[in-house]
C-alpha cells in the first residue's frame, strides 16, 4: 500500500514540481529557488514532543501534528505586530496553504502547524478566531493551530526547539509584549527536523522545494 502511494506521489510530483515557481520574487528573496530533488536535506534531529491543546480545545501531543505528513511548524503568538515575525510567518504559511489548494501533492502530504507560545492569552477560542483569517479556503492541506497545556510544558517545548522568547521591557510595546527570533521547522513524515528557516530564509518557494525534495526522497527510498 505504501509503495503504491509513493509511486503515485512520484507521478504527481513530476506534474507539479514547478507549482511554486509562479510566486513573484521580492527584495528579500531575489533568486531562483533550487529544483526539488537536486539536493538533499540531512536530518537535523528528532522533533520534540509535548502536551498541547488545539484550537478546538482537544488535548493531544505535539507528535500527533509532526508525524504522518511533512510538517511546517511555526512558533507564533497572536498579539505579535512585528512585521518580520509572526505576521510574516502567518503570511508565508497562508501562501503555502493557498498553493496546496491547486496542488494535490501538497494537499495530501503537507501539514501546517502554528504553535502559540502565549498560552495565557492564546486560548483555544482565540486561536480558533485567529485561524478563521486564514482558513477561508476549506480545501488544501491541513493547517492546525495549537498552544501548550501549561507554562512548564511550554518551556520544555521551546527549549527542545531552541525557540527563545522574552518579555519586552514595555508590555505595551506596539510590536507586542513578547520578543522572539523567527524559527520555522521543516519536519519529515517520521518526525525528524530536516530544515530550520529564519527571517532570511523563509521563502515559500524554498519551502515548497524542500517539501517536494522530501517527497522525492521517500519515492526513491521506496524503490530500493
Amino acid at each position: 500500500m505504501l509503495k503504491n502511494f509513493l509511486s503515485l506521489t512520484y507521478i504527481l510530483l513530476s506534474v507539479n514540481l514547478a507549482s511554486a515557481a509562479d510566486l513573484p520574487r521580492d527584495n528579500d528573496y531575489d533568486y531562483e529557488p533550487p529544483v526539488p530533488g537536486s539536493y538533499s536535506l540531512p536530518v537535523v534531529k528528532a522533533a520534540a514532543d509535548g502536551a498541547i491543546f488545539d484550537s478546538n480545545g482537544k488535548s493531544l501531543n505535539l507528535h500527533d501534528l509532526t508525524r504522518g505528513r511533512i510538517t511546517i511548524l511555526s512558533f507564533i503568538y497572536t498579539r505579535c505586530a512585528a512585521m518580520k515575525a509572526c505576521p510574516y510567518t502567518a503570511g508565508v504559511l497562508n501562501q503555502l496553504h493557498l498553493l496546496s489548494v491547486d496542488d494535490p501533492t501538497l494537499a495530501k502530504n503537507m501539514r501546517l502547524v502554528s504553535m502559540s507560545f502565549d498560552p495565557d492569552y492564546d486560548t483555544p477560542q482565540r486561536l480558533a478566531a485567529y485561524s478563521e483569517k486564514f482558513l477561508e479556503e476549506k480545501s488544501g492541506c491541513e493547517w492546525r493551530f495549537a498552544t501548550a497545556k501549561s507554562r512548564a510544558e511550554l518551556e520544555s517545548i521551546l527549549v527542545a526547539y531552541g525557540q527563545a522568547v522574552d518579555k519586552r521591557a514595555n508590555a505595551s510595546d506596539p510590536q507586542g509584549p513578547l520578543y522572539h527570533i523567527l524559527r520555522v521547522f521543516l519536519i519529515d513524515r517520521e518526525g525528524r527536523i530536516r530544515n530550520i528557516y529564519s527571517s532570511g530564509t523563509l521563502d515559500p518557494r524554498l519551502v515548497v522545494a524542500d517539501v517536494k525534495t522530501l517527497l522525492l526522497e521517500e519515492a526513491r527510498l521506496s524503490k530500493q
